[in-house]
C-alpha cells in the first residue's frame, strides 16, 4: 500500500508540477463578506486550477504514477465523476496522449459533461448518481483493461490532492484554521494527510450530500442520500475507505449547510470579487458566511474555492 504521508505529497507534486498551475492566493477584507474585521481570510482559489477544479492535482498523479502493476495500455483510462473529475482526467489524458473514456450520471452538469467531450474523452452517461456511473466504469474496466482512476479513493489521488495544502502552506505558513468543502473526501484527506494536525481543519458539506458527517458519527464510512445543489461535485453517497482514518485523526469539525447558504456563497464570491463559482466550490466559505463556523479575534482562517465549473455566462451579446 501506498503511504500517504507528507513526503510522498512532496513527491508527487514535484512530478506533477509542470503540468499543473500554482493557484492564487487572495487576502480579502472580512468586511467585504459582512464578517468581522477581527480575523484574516486568505482565499486559496483553486478554482483556477486547470479544467476548472483541484481534481486536475490527482488526475495528473495517477497518470504519471508509473508504478507496477498500475500500467496504461492500448485501452488507456477510465474514470467515474460527477463531472470535475472527469473533466481533470480527460484534460490530464489529452495532455499526454492518453485514450481516456468518462462515465458520469444524469445529475453531471452540461457544461462538464461538454468540457469532458471538448477535452477528447469518450464521455459516457448512465443512470441518476455517482454511484451508478461508478459501476459502469468498473464494468468497462474489466471488460476492456482500461487503467481506473478513482475519484478519491485512490492513494495516488489523494497524494495529489494533498498538493493544495503543499502549496497552500507556501504561500500562508501561519494558518490557524482551514475550511475545505467534502465529496468522497480525496481532497481533505490529502490536505489531512499533509498538515497533519498543524491547522485546525474544518470539513464542510451540504445537509442534502453529508457522506462525511455520517461516517464520523458512525464511526465507520455509511450510506448516504444524496441530493441537492452540490450532487455533481459533492455527491458520494460514502466518503473514500483511505481517507477516512486521515479525517478521523485529524479533522477538527464536521459542519453542514443547507442549500440556501451554499448559494448565498456563490452570490457573495461574485459580488465581491467577480468570480463565478460552482456550488461545491462555495461551499467551504458558506461556513462563514452563514456563521456555521465563528472565527475567534486574530484567528487566521483559510477557505478553500475549489471549483468554477458553473453555468456558462452569455457572452453572445454584442458590445452596445
Amino acid at each position: 500500500m501506498t503511504q500517504i504521508d507528507s513526503a510522498a505529497i512532496a513527491e508527487t507534486a514535484a512530478r506533477s508540477r509542470a503540468h499543473l498551475r500554482r493557484t492564487p492566493v487572495i487576502r480579502v477584507d472580512p468586511a467585504d463578506f459582512g464578517l468581522p474585521s477581527s480575523c484574516r481570510l486568505d482565499l486559496k482559489l483553486e478554482a483556477l486550477q486547470h479544467s476548472g477544479s483541484f481534481k486536475a492535482r490527482g488526475a495528473f498523479a495517477n497518470l504519471l504514477a508509473n508504478q507496477p502493476g498500475r500500467p496504461i495500455g492500448p485501452a488507456g483510462v477510465v474514470a467515474a465523476s460527477g463531472g470535475n473529475h472527469g473533466a481533470a482526467v480527460a484534460y490530464a489524458a489529452k495532455r499526454l496522449g492518453i485514450k481516456a473514456t468518462i462515465f458520469v450520471p444524469t445529475v453531471s452538469s452540461p457544461i462538464k459533461m461538454r468540457r469532458i467531450k471538448e477535452y477528447g474523452a469518450d464521455l459516457r452517461v448512465v443512470g441518476e448518481r455517482y454511484a451508478d456511473a461508478l459501476a459502469a466504469s468498473e464494468a468497462w474496466m474489466a471488460q476492456s483493461g482500461a487503467l481506473p482512476v478513482h475519484a478519491y479513493d485512490q492513494p495516488e489521488t489523494l497524494l495529489g490532492q494533498g498538493g493544495v495544502a503543499l502549496e497552500f502552506e507556501q504561500q500562508v505558513p501561519d494558518l490557524d484554521t482551514l475550511l475545505v468543502a467534502v465529496g468522497g473526501g480525496g481532497l481533505i484527506g490529502g490536505i489531512a494527510a499533509w498538515y497533519a494536525g498543524r491547522v485546525k481543519l474544518i470539513a464542510v458539506e451540504p445537509e442534502n450530500a453529508p457522506s462525511l458527517h455520517a461516517a464520523l458519527a458512525a464511526g465507520r464510512p455509511v450510506d448516504v442520500a444524496v441530493s441537492g445543489l452540490a450532487a455533481d461535485s459533492l455527491g458520494a453517497k460514502q466518503v473514500g475507505a483511505l481517507m477516512f482514518p486521515l479525517a478521523q485523526r485529524y479533522v477538527a469539525q464536521s459542519l453542514v449547510l443547507p442549500d440556501s447558504a451554499i448559494a448565498a456563497a456563490q452570490r457573495a464570491l461574485w459580488d465581491a470579487l467577480r468570480l463565478v463559482i460552482e456550488p461545491g466550490g462555495a461551499t467551504a466559505l458558506a461556513a462563514l458566511l452563514n456563521g456555521a463556523y465563528r472565527p475567534a479575534a486574530g484567528e487566521k482562517v483559510g477557505v478553500l474555492v475549489c471549483g468554477a465549473n458553473a453555468a456558462d455566462l452569455d457572452f453572445t451579446r454584442a458590445a452596445e
